[in-house]
C-alpha cells in the first residue's frame, strides 16, 4: 500500500480487519472480524515461536508480542511486528528467509 492510501484511510490499519462493504466482505459482524484476528495471530505465531516469541491479541486494537525470557511490547499493527520482534530478541527476523520457509513446510507435513 502506498503512504498516501494509508493517509486516507482513517485510523484503521490496511491488514485489519474491516466491516465495510466490499472489503472482507466475509467480515461483516464482530465475532467473525474477531475470528479473522485470532487466525491471523495464530499464523504469526507459526513463525514468531521459530524465534522464541509469541503475539496475542491485545482487547482487539492492538497486539502483544513476548519472547520466552518474558520482554514484552505492545504493537499497534501486523505490519510492525518483525520491527519489534528484532528489537526484542536482537536479531534479523526475516519471515521470508527460505530456512524458515522450509522448516515450516516441514512442519505442515
Amino acid at each position: 500500500m502506498c503512504a498516501l492510501c494509508g493517509v486516507l484511510g482513517g485510523s484503521d490499519h490496511w491488514t485489519d480487519v474491516a466491516a465495510r462493504p466490499g472489503v472482507f466482505t466475509r467480515n461483516t459482524d464482530p465475532l467473525e472480524r474477531r475470528r479473522e484476528r485470532a487466525r491471523r495471530v495464530s499464523v504469526a505465531n507459526r513463525i514468531l515461536t521459530q524465534f522464541g516469541m509469541r503475539l496475542s491479541d491485545w482487547q482487539g486494537t492492538s497486539f502483544q508480542l513476548s519472547t520466552l525470557t518474558g520482554k514484552t511490547e505492545l504493537v499497534e499493527n501486523l505490519s510492525h511486528i518483525w520491527a519489534s520482534a528484532e528489537k526484542l530478541s536482537g536479531r534479523v527476523c526475516d519471515p521470508l528467509d527460505p530456512a524458515l520457509l522450509r522448516r515450516l513446510e516441514a512442519a505442515r507435513d
